[in-house]
């Protein structure tokens, strides 16, 4: 059975412990003027929460002339969480406490051989090693969050139909059941670019963001949008529509289904494949490769290893691609106003040169630029955005007595 998604508004409890939570140490003081509520009432959910050990009495605050207040923070060992990115080049396993704090990342390579039932058995015996290295019993784990490449059926769990994955079986995998099945634990699916987004702002929870936006360019493009503080989950789980924004009208497209002049015929690693194999087998000045290794045979890391050579012919193919994508942001930044925007994603991390090229862009189309300057970045957490993400979308499930 998947874990249960809240239904209704939550109740006094679930808002007090999620704010405490939020803001790392807080007195009851503090706690009555952000609610509506009686001294006595407020005392007794907080005795109430302390003896149920959701959190810890750690002390006292500083007075103000009368008693020096109590300070309550959540208690770190009341749960915990594993939270999994499911990507195509790599996935990472992440494990945390209930103050989401991370305990441990296991990242792994995504090759041929990382079928659904490969992924799931990894996971499984990386989960059984964790819990044994930090000496947590399994009683303890409340669930397993899952950010992975969409499309997704967020209610049941399953991966829908992803693009580009390198090994077979990744269509229609009720991803949940597979990890409810052998592990135990409850399961919970999330997008991947909405997973990240939710922990990146988390990270950034001290600012209180409250419009966000995240762009991941990598094997495919993918983004997430919040908006008030809430992820934007639109009808259908699909991240990657972003990579079919027209750019050129009579531009080339990536595969069948795309559209001509999408931005992921322009933006993504297959497509700096594609435009390098295609300048090598016209015989491009810079692109003369050995006789044993075809144009077909070019991939993404070996533009890498000619990126950190200098080979000034990748790097004008890397920041073509760069260019087109400060134009994609432009146009979603126009839309959306967002506060913040944060790039992910191998091309981003190719090389500072891209993600300079690409907000330089981006920046000179902005419509109300400079008066309105949203602030780019590379986020908090990075790499780990997805697995801590998807992590704290269990976490906010979770059930508060």
């Amino acid at each position: 059975m998947n874990i249960q998604r809240s239904i209704g508004m939550p109740s006094p409890k679930q808002l007090i412990y999620y704010h405490i939570a939020e803001q790392g140490i807080i007195s009851k003081a503090e706690l009555l003027t952000r609610y509506e509520m009686t001294s006595s009432t407020l005392t007794r959910l907080l005795d109430e929460m302390v003896s149920e050990r959701l959190i810890l009495a750690t002390g006292f605050g500083p007075s103000s002339g009368g008693r020096r207040p109590i300070l309550y923070e959540t208690n770190p060992g009341y749960g915990y969480f594993f939270g999994l990115e499911i990507s195509r080049f790599y996935s990472t396993l992440g494990f945390f406490d209930v103050r989401m704090n991370p305990m441990s990342f296991t990242r792994w390579r995504m090759d041929e051989d990382m079928t659904p039932e490969r992924v799931v058995d990894h996971v499984a015996s990386n989960m059984k090693a964790i819990l044994r290295d930090h000496r947590i019993e399994r009683s303890q784990v409340i669930g397993v969050g899952v950010g992975a490449v969409g499309p997704i059926d967020r209610e049941h769990g399953i991966i829908v139909k992803p693009l580009y994955f390198p090994s077979q079986g990744w269509v229609n995998v009720p991803i949940c059941r597979l990890l409810e099945e052998r592990t135990g634990f409850q399961a919970l699916l999330e997008n991947g670019a909405n997973a990240a987004l939710m922990g990146e702002q988390w990270a950034m929870r001290e600012h209180n963001p409250m419009h966000m936006m995240y762009v991941h360019a990598g094997v495919g493009l993918r983004s997430a949008i919040i908006s008030s503080g809430q992820i934007v989950h639109g009808s259908m789980d699909m991240e990657g529509a972003i990579g079919q924004m027209i750019i050129q009208t009579d531009g080339p497209r990536l595969n069948e289904g795309g559209n001509f002049g999408a931005l992921e015929a322009l933006v993504s690693v297959q497509a700096l494949e594609k435009q390098a194999q295609a300048q090598a087998k016209m015989g491009r000045s810079g692109w003369t490769l050995d006789n044993n290794f075809p144009p077909d045979r070019i991939r993404y890391e070996f533009l890498l290893q000619k990126l950190r050579a200098n080979n000034e012919h990748v790097e004008e193919l890397f920041q073509k691609s760069a260019s087109y994508l400060g134009i994609g942001l432009a146009n979603m930044i126009n839309m959306l106003h967002p506060e913040i925007v944060i790039l992910g994603g191998a091309l981003i991390n190719s090389y500072d040169r891209f993600y300079e090229t690409a907000i330089d862009i981006a920046r000179k189309n902005i419509y109300y630029f400079p008066e309105y300057q949203p602030l780019f970045s590379k986020g908090e957490l990075r790499e780990d955005a997805v697995a801590t993400g998807a992590a704290l979308a269990v976490w906010r499930e979770m059930k508060i007595p």
